[in-house]
């Protein structure tokens, strides 16, 4: 850098003075800088170029309107931006705020000066139903009626970039942008990457393609003003020389009109405008490397009929619909190429959230299943602008080597950072170049070290197994063995579901209430109550009904020479008779209410029922899983042998996928010795000893 370009960053930001004088509030600086700070971006760079193409041209013979309209039709082939005035008249910000008598109308012909294209991006005059992206316009009106326009504009033209390239500015751009993501909003991290961060990123993936002069395409679905994206091509270029081309999309419109502006500087880039999850503009496209620090946290409601309605097959599995950043990470998935490489941002959830079978863990089964996962490296925390939260980057590999074929890397880069000498809103760490060293050098070492671990992908996968427990009393007893068998017409014998009673009497004895049933087929009501027979139903008895607890209360039915109820501590139905007293085994007394509508024949009724069935009671089972089923249902039954005691009986297997750091990277606090602790509390008697021979003195 020829200059040290920073040192407009101050007076960049000292811009901001006039709107806190205004009343203008922090958190909407952005909204009334980023337009004039295009501005002056597009001006300087114009003015620069201009100077440049002019050493093609005579000054001279230009003077004339033939060669002059030649000279501009060669500047407009460029399709870097124009502006009348500043080219043709060499009228510039500067030269229109040296009088503030015409400033209003020449800062209106100023803007309307550009071309069409730079004119949409800024938002010049751009109509209620109209993209305004920048809305320069509307946000000069603002301060027109502030009173501060004329000042404000000034103290921009007084910042003087033509002296830099476009590397340079970009840089400046870049810093700017980060303080714009620390106050904007809390969401603001989704569109700015540190810088460290994206150095991180370019090197790993400098470290897994070759130097071959190929053409290599760049893509970032989520690219926001363009940091990480043209961040990562500006370092593949200074390193490897492969021509490049940046593609890139995004719905902020003040982010994606600065990435759009900073393109058309570039050599070969297409920024588009517009939801990645509802508008795909690269459709038909394939790309090399893919980048993305996708938003997290940020929920996808809005648009979630066209997400399930999408016919793209981009989306193998939905996640929470609280959390849109996995959909992201699909569509990145279908449009990296079979030799592809991505790297992306993303927060912890990604690796554990939602169980077996859920959206999210079917996700990452998915990637996991196509073995597309090389490596997932955990970040240190206060590494963003506004979060302090642990972050990872997900390296997804299509072609992986074949000695890494159904490998998986975690990397724990926690501890490698060193503090920021002023912290930058919530970021107080960075990676330096050591630290990214260590990191990418592990990654292509991909070896066992005390901070990384390789693994099979199947340690990831862990079978959920439901299973129906029968549950037993005291005596190992079960209820299923009173119910009767009987014989189908196929010969088969098949066990009843339950015992049905015949109850002449229902009570349950509770501290404030006994509650007694003796009528089981209701026909009547209490009419001063309740309008009709169903509304004393839903209202009235239903709800009694369900109250019923044959465990929690003292609960008994009543047939003509029997009573039944549950023994709590016997866990266990018991059977009483005036003669004598039975254990049926575990299981349950179901008292249930029905309506039933009345016929031609029969008058509407509620019935009550009385029901004995055994207790039957759904569990899951977590357990390692096997690639080959023949041993995976081995380890099953193995682990129910080892840990289930109660009779039961499978039902479905889930297949799951999630990564778990903590687990892997854990170090338990070691403990210090009985004597050292004898000996600390011997010190602490001695003390105790001390101070309380001298409060005696």
């Amino acid at each position: 850098m020829s200059q040290n370009i920073l040192q407009y960053e101050s007076k960049v930001w000292s811009t901001a003075d006039l709107l806190i004088g205004a009343g203008i509030k922090q958190s909407d600086f952005p909204k009334y800088m980023m337009p004039y700070f295009a501005m002056i971006m597009l001006e300087s760079r114009l003015v620069r170029h201009y100077k440049e193409l002019l050493k093609d041209f005579d000054a001279e013979t230009i003077k004339d309107i033939e060669n002059i309209d030649d000279f501009l039709e060669e500047f407009k082939d460029y399709n870097i931006g124009y502006n009348d005035l500043v080219i043709r008249s060499q009228k510039t910000l500067a030269e229109i705020c040296r009088n503030d008598k015409t400033f209003d109308n020449d800062f209106d012909a100023y803007l309307k000066a550009f071309d069409p294209e730079t004119k949409e991006l800024l938002g010049v005059d751009r109509g209620n139903t109209e993209e305004k992206y920048l809305d320069i316009s509307g946000v000069s009106g603002q301060l027109r009626k502030k009173d501060i326009l004329f000042d404000t504009v000034k103290k921009w033209s007084e910042i003087d970039l033509t002296p830099f390239n476009n590397s340079d500015i970009t840089t400046l751009e870049e810093h700017i942008k980060r303080k714009w993501a620390d106050i904007s909003a809390e969401t603001a991290g989704e569109q700015y990457t540190p810088d460290d961060i994206i150095s991180l990123i370019s090197e790993i993936i400098l470290s897994k393609i070759e130097d071959n002069n190929e053409f290599l395409t760049i893509y970032d679905p989520t690219c926001g003003g363009g940091n990480l994206l043209f961040g990562v091509e500006d370092r593949i270029k200074e390193k490897f020389n492969r021509p490049t081309k940046t593609y890139g999309e995004d719905w902020s419109d003040s982010l994606y009109a600065l990435a759009k502006i900073e393109s058309r500087f570039r050599n070969d880039s297409d920024i588009k405008y517009g939801n990645t999850l509802t508008k795909i503009h690269f459709i038909e496209k394939q790309f090399d490397v893919i980048v993305a620090n996708p938003p997290y946290g940020v929920d996808w409601k809005g648009y979630k009929k066209d997400i399930e309605n999408d016919t793209t097959d981009r989306f193998h599995a939905l996640p929470s619909i609280s959390d849109g950043q996995f959909l992201f990470t699909q569509h990145i998935l279908s449009q990296l190429d079979t030799k592809g490489l991505s790297v992306v941002v993303h927060n912890g959830s990604t690796l554990f959230s939602g169980d077996a079978g859920s959206g999210e863990s079917n996700i990452r089964k998915y990637f996991f299943d196509n073995d597309w996962v090389e490596a997932v490296i955990q970040m240190p925390t206060d590494e963003f602008f506004n979060t302090g939260i642990y972050t990872y980057l997900w390296v997804f590999n299509k072609n992986k080597p074949q000695e890494r074929k159904d490998k998986v890397m975690l990397i724990d880069g926690s501890n490698f950072w060193e503090p920021l000498k002023k912290s930058k809103g919530k970021k107080r760490r960075e990676m330096v170049f050591d630290n990214r060293k260590t990191i990418v050098d592990t990654l292509t070492d991909f070896k066992d070290t005390e901070y990384a671990k390789v693994f099979d992908k199947w340690h990831f996968y862990y079978n959920k197994q439901a299973i129906m427990l029968t549950n037993v009393d005291e005596n190992g007893k079960t209820f299923e063995d009173q119910l009767p068998v009987k014989k189908n017409k196929q010969g088969e014998e098949i066990r009843a579901k339950s015992i049905k009673l015949n109850p002449t009497k229902i009570t349950q004895v509770l501290e404030e209430e006994t509650i007694e049933l003796t009528d089981f087929e209701i026909t009547s009501y209490d009419t001063s109550k309740y309008n009709s027979l169903i509304e004393y139903y839903t209202e009235g008895l239903k709800p009694l009904i369900d109250s019923l607890d044959y465990k929690e209360a003292d609960l008994k039915v009543f047939t003509a020479k029997t009573s039944y109820y549950f023994d709590n501590d016997k866990e266990t139905i018991i059977e009483a008779s005036k003669e004598d007293k039975s254990e049926l085994g575990c299981g349950k007394i179901v008292v249930k209410a029905s309506y039933k509508k009345a016929t031609k024949t029969r008058e509407a009724s509620i019935l009550i029922t009385v029901e004995l069935t055994p207790d039957y009671e759904k569990d899951y089972e977590i357990i390692p899983y096997s690639p080959n089923n023949e041993d995976n249902q081995q380890n099953i039954a193995s682990f129910m042998v080892k840990y289930i005691t109660k009779p039961f009986a499978y039902i479905d297997n889930t297949i799951g996928v999630e990564i778990n750091f903590n687990k892997v990277f854990y170090k338990p606090e070691k403990l210090r010795s009985l004597q050292d602790i004898s000996s600390h509390l011997k010190e602490l008697e001695n003390e105790l000893s001390k101070l309380e021979s001298e409060l005696v003195v």
